[in-house]
């Protein structure tokens, strides 16, 4: 795709190139050109995962969105944290331990591993469920023959569950040789319908009427539970009932088999070591902590409510001064699990040892208060290369149309194209933030930019 090009514009940028082979660094990097910065040195990095750490759940998001524009949808993972808070006795969203489990095995599959994870600090100290990733997906392709009375067994094991319509996600429902269900990463359902024990025919379908869709050639079906009452929880839980009989309910429904929901809160007294995701990363992995001071506090915050909350419930729940396991690492702790290099982003330079890229937003107005059509048309004079990212092919042309009207000429630029043209183009993919990169002269700017409007996100 074309913006998977603008990576290789950054080798302009002598910052990045005082990067390469060093095991500790520092380096300066504004909020709005994060994305394309890292997606320049995972092109040039031979180090591989680049798990990328942000103070926030919502920055993750924001960064992972747009690094998959400039890196391919396959090659960008997210790596999300629970919803819900320690000890809270609900389950957190289906796809959220969906995507988790993915990417875990993910990282344990050399020929699968994505070139970038993105997590908020939060979702990397959350210690790991027993076995979580272990799993690999269920693989359903048209023409396998397929056991459908197994299938149903295993996906039940895996924490679907079965109900008479599927209407949400780790649903899943048989009537007679078809059997519906929702994957817990997939943004549809799927309607798998076996002739005998072939599969005769894959597709989607809506929740809202139940009918067919898109046809699929493949289905890729992840648990979508991070803990499973498997024959280690099942131990485990029945050790509990004696050590620690004020939580007698929850241990004997895990150590009878139950899946239930809220069963995940009960994590932290079920897993024996400590067990986070830099214990899949080998020394070949490069780990970027963006902000890093914004992370710990955050992460300290957390580890503080956490505890304040297990003594509150400690005595609640009528277990006297026991000492709650915790669910969250420290962020120093963290780093023990990994012998990968560790580089830091800073918002601003704390220092003239620390090189910095040199990059600014659109909302930060020109030089000298141009509006952004005189910012424009001055860039281009400049020799820049100018890139105006659309949400669709609808509102391309009306930007084409827009900045005709304004003087400025902007080639339609389709998405699958392989190179970048000098002067000004358009192209329809949604971006979360532009910038302008004086070093590699070039400058992105995103429609939401353009017209002032706020993007609808997902």
């Amino acid at each position: 795709m074309i913006l998977e090009s603008l990576p290789a514009l950054l080798d302009a940028e002598p910052a990045l190139d005082g990067l390469q082979g060093r095991h500790h660094a520092t380096l300066a990097v504004p909020e709005p050109v994060r994305a394309v910065v890292l997606a320049a040195l995972a092109r040039r990095s031979e180090r591989s995962p680049l798990v990328v750490a942000v103070p926030t759940g919502s920055e993750a998001e924001r960064l992972a969105a747009d690094l998959r524009a400039f890196l391919g949808e396959d090659s960008v993972e997210l790596f999300p944290a629970w919803e819900t808070l320690p000890f809270e006795r609900v389950s957190p969203g289906v796809e959220t331990m969906g995507l988790r489990l993915r990417v875990l095995h993910r990282l344990a599959d050399p020929a699968d591993r994505p070139r970038v994870v993105v997590a908020s600090g939060r979702a990397l100290v959350q210690r790991l469920g027993p076995g979580a990733g272990d799993q690999p997906p269920i693989l359903i392709g048209t023409g396998d023959v397929v056991d459908q009375t197994q299938l149903v067994a295993d996906l039940v094991r895996s924490g679907y569950r079965r109900e008479y319509q599927v209407e949400h996600r780790g649903e899943l429902a048989v009537r007679g040789s078809i059997l519906d269900i929702w994957p817990s990463t997939a943004d549809a359902p799927v309607r798998i319908d076996l002739w005998g024990d072939e599969v005769d025919r894959l597709c989607e379908f809506g929740v809202a009427d139940q009918r067919a869709t898109v046809p699929r050639a493949e289905v890729a079906i992840l648990p979508c539970r991070e803990v499973l009452p498997d024959e280690v929880v099942r131990a485990r839980a029945e050790a509990l009932i004696a050590e620690q009989p004020w939580g007698r309910e929850q241990w004997q429904r895990l150590a009878d088999g139950e899946v239930f929901d809220g069963m995940e809160s009960w994590l932290p007294w079920l897993v024996g070591e400590e067990r986070v995701l830099f214990d899949l990363l080998d020394d070949d992995a490069l780990v970027i902590a963006v902000e890093p001071r914004r992370i710990r506090d955050r992460i300290d915050d957390l580890r503080a409510d956490e505890a304040d909350l297990a003594r509150t419930l400690a005595t609640t729940w009528g277990a006297g001064d026991a000492d709650f396991p915790r669910l969250h690492t420290e962020w120093d702790r963290l780093l023990a699990h990994t012998g990968a290099p560790l580089w830091m982003f800073e918002a601003v330079s704390s220092g003239p040892t620390v090189d910095s890229v040199v990059a600014t937003g659109w909302e930060s107005g020109g030089p000298h208060g141009e509006t952004l059509t005189g910012r424009l048309a001055g860039l281009l004079a400049d020799g820049y290369r100018v890139v105006v990212a659309a949400e669709g092919a609808g509102s391309a042309d009306r930007l084409i149309e827009r900045f005709r009207g304004d003087g400025i000429e902007l080639a339609s630029v389709a998405l699958d194209a392989t190179a970048l043209p000098p002067g000004g183009s358009v192209v329809a993919m949604p971006l979360e933030r532009g910038f302008v990169l004086p070093g590699s002269r070039l400058a992105v700017l995103t429609e939401s930019e353009a017209t002032g409007r706020r993007r609808t996100r997902r």
